[in-house]
């Protein structure tokens, strides 16, 4: 998904959250956005782990 956007997409995407939200939100986003992945991410691979003990 992320590969069909493209450099500049991102880039004109940084620039639109930079305007929208401020220098000051920013990093704020950005750790909340970081700390969800993490948690989905654990989420996603205690599942697929589950689903391999039952396969067993």
């Amino acid at each position: 998904m992320l590969s069909s956007i493209g450099f500049p997409g991102l880039i004109l995407i940084l620039i639109t959250a930079l305007i929208i939200f401020g220098p000051s939100k920013l990093p704020e986003i950005g750790k909340a956005v970081g700390s969800s992945l993490r948690e989905f991410k654990k989420a996603t691979n205690d599942i697929m782990n589950d689903d391999k003990k039952e396969q067993k």
